[in-house]
């Protein structure tokens, strides 16, 4: 997880304002992750482990493009375009090939460690200012000197997610969106009515991994630097933020559950951000991390079940 490096150690600084303003500007920034890992997981009922695979690579595409001399806003277009590819093969390979979800996400994953490293040319770059490397905050910075880059980069993220989030809902709405979510409701039925399952399914794939690796190419930017390895675990994250959002908050309609998925991502990051932070008081780790994410994920999925029982009990 890339999160305990970006946060300041609150016990030497002090600074807890500072703290929950730098897990929220993660928390809305890893929404935007939340949000495709929602159009596969539960728009389609898609098990899509490419995440791993295309958020590294939105990363690694953002850093090609603006080290080689782009604007930051062309490295996250392209960015952007690279995760629908990404999906699209995950999605030929379960629909043409036939390859059932699961491995056909695990095998795009596989493919995508090898050209991120053939993209990015090593495991690692560093995207400094000092190098000539120009991000969307650094631009941001320059056009708005007088406001601190905290809070620009917190207003940026947060215009950045809920333009993302309005635009889904627009699209989940249409007739295009309306058969993606039949597809993953009843694949037979939609099949029936003269739709195309295996295009429901590659149009919401490629639209779900377009947004993965756009928040790969953000969060490359918030931390100044790609790792190959930044991927790890993010299918996970994703799909933990999605249920604790609608542990949180209730509704049906497209609007509430895409801010679900929204404050899912924030909440989510708060409690992770919190552990590392206070919990070395009971004794907690920095490597402890994924072991919390587990437990947090398991006591999360355990909890509509646990509710039934005490609910029929009664």
């Amino acid at each position: 997880m890339q999160v305990s490096h970006t946060i300041p150690n609150v016990r030497e600084e002090k600074q807890i304002g500072i703290f929950f303003l730098y897990s929220l500007q993660e928390g809305i920034l890893f929404g935007i992750l939340a949000l495709g890992v929602f159009i596969t997981f539960r728009c389609l009922n898609f098990p899509d482990l490419t995440v791993d695979g295309s958020y590294p690579l939105g990363a690694a595409v953002f850093a090609f493009m603006v080290t080689r001399g782009f604007d930051p806003f062309s490295g996250m277009l392209a960015a952007l375009l690279a995760g629908a590819l990404a999906g699209l093969l995950t999605g030929t390979l379960h629909t043409f090939s036939r390859i059932p979800a699961l491995l056909s996400g695990i095998l795009t994953m596989i493919c995508l460690y090898s050209i991120n490293l053939r993209v990015m040319g090593r495991p690692n770059i560093s995207l400094s200012e000092n190098l000539g490397h120009r991000t969307a905050f650094t631009i941001l910075r320059d056009l708005f000197p007088g406001i601190p880059e905290a809070y620009l980069r917190f207003l940026f993220l947060l215009a950045l997610v809920v333009v993302l989030k309005i635009l889904l809902d627009l699209f989940l709405q249409t007739e295009v969106g309306l058969s993606l979510r039949a597809t993953g409701d009843n694949e037979t039925l939609v099949e029936a009515q003269g739709i195309n399952p295996d295009r429901m399914k590659l149009t919401g794939i490629a639209l779900s991994n377009s947004l993965v690796a756009l928040s790969g190419a953000m969060f490359a930017q918030y931390q100044g630097f790609v790792d190959i390895n930044m991927g790890i675990g993010m299918v996970v994250s994703g799909l933990a933020s999605v249920i604790v959002g609608e542990v949180l908050i209730r509704g049906k309609r497209i609007f509430w559950l895409t801010f679900q998925v929204i404050v899912g991502s924030i909440v989510y990051r708060m409690a992770t951000a919190v552990a590392l932070n206070w919990g070395y008081t009971i004794g907690f780790k920095p490597y402890d991390l994924k072991l919390f994410t587990g437990i947090l994920v398991i006591v999360i999925l355990s909890f509509p079940a646990l509710k039934k029982k005490l609910v029929g009990e009664r």
